[in-house]
């Protein structure tokens, strides 16, 4: 049996060879050790029935870009899958090859982060850096929820989007501040805020959002790949599948072709995987 995994840093698609699918929390090598990947696992009671059937992992991560990194990954999962063969690789790679069309493309990730390569079906060409929630990630959940907890500190929220953090979700500054310096993982908590996209009925100050951080991400993640080309771009992930009209428009006012928008890119990948062993 094959099992094929797509990680962000807020959850994990599983699926397997006869298509079982399951899903976990994200792990990053960047916040999690091996033992606390191995913790994880020991909860999940679907991945714990199939754990000695499975022969070969083939686990896409964010933060998967280095040996040291990876080896936190195998390290973790091999206590769980005993019997097999595990591949720890980087999303982009997971997205590159769930976009792929047979044409070289720009491709994308807007997920609890973003970033982007050139894919041309056999290198990836990944030079230009991703900078993380701090000082990137434009046009990723973190990005957003960022953008909005601030909006909202600063009192500059809509009225009925500034209503949904104090009612429904019980914010006020303090939590927030709490949340963000003092506990972990602030990257999934920014991240999660980003509901708030299609939650809010303040629909011009939400689109003027994701259109201004479509732009940004554009200006810094796909324009410097284009050059003298104009290759397609492709997307990955829930934030460009929702506001894919956006995405539409700032593709066209930068003149680049929008190629594949990918919600959830397990399946393709999975496909991948069995046509090319």
């Amino acid at each position: 049996m094959i099992l094929v995994a797509d990680s962000g840093s807020t959850k994990t698609n599983w699926i397997t060879s006869d298509k079982q699918e399951f899903e976990s929390i994200g792990f990053n090598p960047f916040f999690h050790t091996a033992q606390s990947v191995t913790d994880e696992l020991k909860k999940n009671e679907g991945l714990l029935s199939i754990a000695k059937q499975v022969q070969q992992i083939f686990f896409y991560g964010a933060g998967c870009s280095s040996d040291a990194r990876n080896e936190i990954i195998i390290s973790g999962l091999s206590t769980i899958f005993p019997k097999a063969h595990i591949h720890v690789d980087h999303d982009m790679k997971a997205a590159a090859f769930a976009t792929y069309d047979g044409r070289k493309a720009i491709v994308c990730i807007l997920g609890t982060g973003s970033n982007a390569c050139v894919f041309d079906g056999k290198e990836i060409d990944n030079s230009v850096p991703a900078l993380g929630y701090v000082l990137g990630d434009e046009g990723s959940g973190s990005y957003f929820g960022k953008k909005i907890l601030a909006d909202f500190i600063y009192h500059k929220l809509p009225i009925a989007t500034d209503t949904i953090l104090k009612e429904t979700y019980q914010l006020d500054k303090e939590k927030i501040f709490w949340a963000v310096y003092n506990e972990p993982y602030a990257n999934v908590y920014l991240a999660k805020f980003a509901k708030i996209l299609s939650e809010s009925p303040d629909r011009e100050y939400i689109e003027q959002l994701v259109y201004e951080g479509f732009t940004q991400f554009y200006k810094y993640h796909v324009v410097p790949y284009q050059k003298d080309a104009n290759y397609p771009v492709h997307f990955v992930g829930s934030i460009a599948h929702h506001f894919k009209s956006i995405l539409q428009k700032v593709s066209d006012e930068f003149g680049y072709e929008l190629g594949v928008v990918n919600k959830q890119p397990i399946y393709h990948l999975l496909d991948w995987h069995l046509v090319t062993m």
